[in-house]
């Protein structure tokens, strides 16, 4: 008897079935449509995104047609020259998340954050004030703040080389190239291979959304863009899984991570999640209705990824019904400038409606540019101005907003 007992146990251990139901490699894993942490609790994500940071947005400037990195960069580079406006890029990134943003955010009650990020921080294009691969170096200071906070991270990369959308949220050229360039879709796949390789044994970091909201819904009469989505996801998943068989990999729908039908495989690997996103519709049952359909029938987790710009009832309101229904979420965005519509308010610089302004002037020649450029004097200081707003002691809390989340500002 001793010796069978003996036999079953070491059976067992090699099996890999002998007790790792604590999930002991320290790692968030799936089971079913749920999250589970490493003491084997189910998870469900409350947090939210650090939008505008790595991947800035023309509207989080108040901006209008000036809404995308490239074209806030051409802008501000007509009007103070291309040297102060690399040392403001160089500067924003410093001061606009911080040590105390993280730590403030943990206070709140949230569990988790999502971090938008362009494809550039890791290659040698300029981005941002600089040619260097600066993206590991900012994404390891911002694991190390949430790793003593006790806050997962989602890397999201929201701009893909090429462009996965085809609008401003992508910076790209107004057409989802990503998908018909075999160049743009190896980059792809080599910047998530390394991001991978770099973090496979990094616990802190929940999993990897590999494209936001793909294909824009203008694109949805294109069927071939639709139907290269899925066959993309398994070849950047192959990638990833060449050096990381630890972290979940997060799928986002077509039309702005809105269409699931476009999936027709779930089980090519074992840790995979999806991930929707969903604004200004009604708070009813069916305004999330299809993607608890979807969910129920891969039977995988499905999360909100972003979601809010919206009144304060409205926020209590889609947050209580994605909760009832099983949907985790991470808000968008954390700060911005003026409008109330997030946790922190950035506060307006003086003199930044000329800016505001110039960019709405017709710029389609040198001679216009001229024309319509300020007083370089003001410019310069509305953006210097700007970096010191940012920083976390500078902006305004907005607790009603984090209330309605249900959270404690």
């Amino acid at each position: 008897m001793k010796r069978f007992v003996c036999l079953l146990f070491i059976l067992m251990t090699f099996s890999g079935i002998s007790r790792r139901s604590d999930n002991s490699d320290g790692f968030i894993r799936i089971n079913g449509p749920d999250l589970i942490t490493p003491d084997g609790k189910k998870f469900l994500i409350r947090g939210i995104n650090l939008g505008n940071w790595l991947n800035p947005e023309g509207y989080m400037f108040l901006f209008g047609n000036v809404n995308s990195y490239r074209t806030i960069n051409d802008a501000f580079c007509e009007l103070v020259g291309p040297d102060f406006t690399a040392g403001f890029w160089r500067k924003f990134k410093e001061n606009y998340i911080t040590q105390e943003d993280i730590a403030y955010i943990k206070r709140t009650g949230m569990n988790s954050i999502r971090l938008p990020f362009h494809y550039k921080l890791f290659t040698g294009d300029n981005f941002m004030g600089t040619t260097e691969r600066d993206g590991f170096e900012i994404i390891d200071r911002l694991l190390e703040w949430c790793r003593q906070e006790g806050l997962y991270v989602i890397l999201d990369m929201h701009d893909a080389p090429g462009g996965q959308t085809g609008d401003n949220i992508d910076d790209s050229y107004g057409y989802p190239w990503l998908f018909e360039s075999e160049e743009s879709q190896q980059l792809c796949c080599d910047i998530w291979k390394r991001i991978a390789q770099k973090y496979a044994g990094d616990t802190v970091i929940l999993g990897y959304d590999l494209l936001n909201e793909p294909l824009a819904h203008h694109f949805n009469k294109y069927k071939h863009l639709n139907a290269a989505l899925e066959p993309f996801y398994k070849r950047c998943v192959a990638a990833i899984r060449e050096v990381d068989k630890n972290h979940i990999v997060l799928l986002g729908g077509a039309q702005w991570n809105s269409n699931f039908s476009v999936f027709s495989d779930w089980k090519f690997d074992d840790k995979i999640m999806y991930t929707c996103h969903r604004y200004w519709c009604d708070t009813l049952q069916a305004n999330i209705q299809d993607f608890v359909d979807f969910r129920d029938k891969v039977n995988l987790p499905m999360y909100m990824g972003e979601t809010g710009e919206n009144n304060d009832a409205w926020v209590a309101a889609w947050t209580r019904l994605m909760e009832r229904n099983n949907i985790g979420w991470h808000y968008w965005p954390y700060k911005k400038m003026p409008n109330r519509a997030c946790m922190m308010v950035v506060p307006k610089p003086d003199n930044w409606d000329i800016i505001v302004e110039y960019t709405k002037k017709d710029r389609s020649s040198y001679e216009k540019i001229r024309e319509a450029r300020p007083e370089q004097a003001l410019v310069r200081q509305a953006m210097s101005d700007l970096l010191e707003n940012v920083k976390f002691v500078n902006c305004r809390k907005y607790p009603e907003y984090t209330k309605a989340l249900g959270m404690k500002p």
